[in-house]
């Protein structure tokens, strides 16, 4: 085994404890290790990521549930449009944009690039709104905005769908400001979320002409499997508000450097 892929392989326990933990980050480590220590091209790394973090957070759910800290209406509501979406974005969408985006004499876009740079512009937007403190205590008596809800889970769905992600750093804030959840139970929705609509996706991606070194991914995920069981253990001794910060710092450090990484360190 190469040594790249037992570094890979010890990271994604992180992955999972940081999923166990804040219920979303995953693809925003996961997508970064294939890709730039296990040397996956990032395309594929990006379905590799919607099976990894989609199998990891259904085992994290699962916990939370136990727990009763999952809102299975909210689920349902954020899932159904998130899934769809998803779905699409993997089977129609992604595939049919060229490799070669845009090119000049000084210029040239790949697709995988592309990939890359919207990834971390959506991490960037999702950390600002993350780090940013609640104006007011969320109340879970507030009516929901359906519609809202609906464009959302939309949107998340085609984002995350485009760039492999879960989409978890979408849906916590979602939940947070727009569904109205406590962060402890956004964390358990989210995960439910994640699982659904990552594997949905990594199913929409496979085609026959697609080579999936099953090995590596299920060695990865088993790594994160037991990430997400210690990051449910330590999310037990992290306040909420503690929590959302922290992940949105965290988030926007890894976007500024996916920009710089591919635009500047090249």
């Amino acid at each position: 085994m190469e040594i790249t892929h037992i570094i890979g392989y010890t990271l994604a326990v992180i992955v999972g404890i940081t999923l166990g933990l804040i219920g979303s980050g995953g693809s925003i480590l996961s997508v970064p290790i294939l890709v730039y220590i296990m040397g996956i091209e990032p395309i594929l790394a990006t379905a590799y990521s919607l099976f990894v973090v989609g199998t990891t957070a259904l085992f994290g759910g699962i916990q939370k549930a136990k727990e009763k800290l999952v809102d299975f209406k909210k689920v349902v509501l954020f899932g159904i449009p998130t899934v769809l979406a998803v779905f699409i974005t993997r089977k129609i969408i992604v595939p049919s944009i060229p490799n070669i985006v845009y090119s000049s004499n000084s210029f040239t876009l790949k697709k995988s690039v592309l990939i890359m740079i919207v990834f971390a512009i959506v991490m960037i937007m999702a950390s600002i709104r993350m780090i940013q403190p609640l104006k007011e205590k969320i109340s879970t008596n507030d009516k929901l905005n359906y519609f809202g809800i609906l464009l959302q889970g939309l949107f998340i769905g085609l984002v995350a769908g485009f760039v492999g992600a879960g989409g978890g750093f979408l849906i916590i804030p979602a939940l947070l400001f727009l569904a109205k959840t406590p962060m402890k139970m956004a964390v358990g929705t989210s995960l439910f979320i994640v699982s659904a609509q990552s594997l949905l996706g990594f199913i929409g991606d496979l085609r026959p002409e697609q080579i999936i070194d099953w090995k590596l991914i299920l060695i990865f995920t088993s790594c994160s499997i037991v990430g997400v069981f210690i990051g449910n253990y330590l999310s037990k001794k992290f306040s909420g508000e503690k929590l959302k910060t922290g992940f949105g710092w965290f988030v926007l450090v890894m976007g500024i450097y996916i920009i710089c990484k591919e635009l500047f360190l090249k």
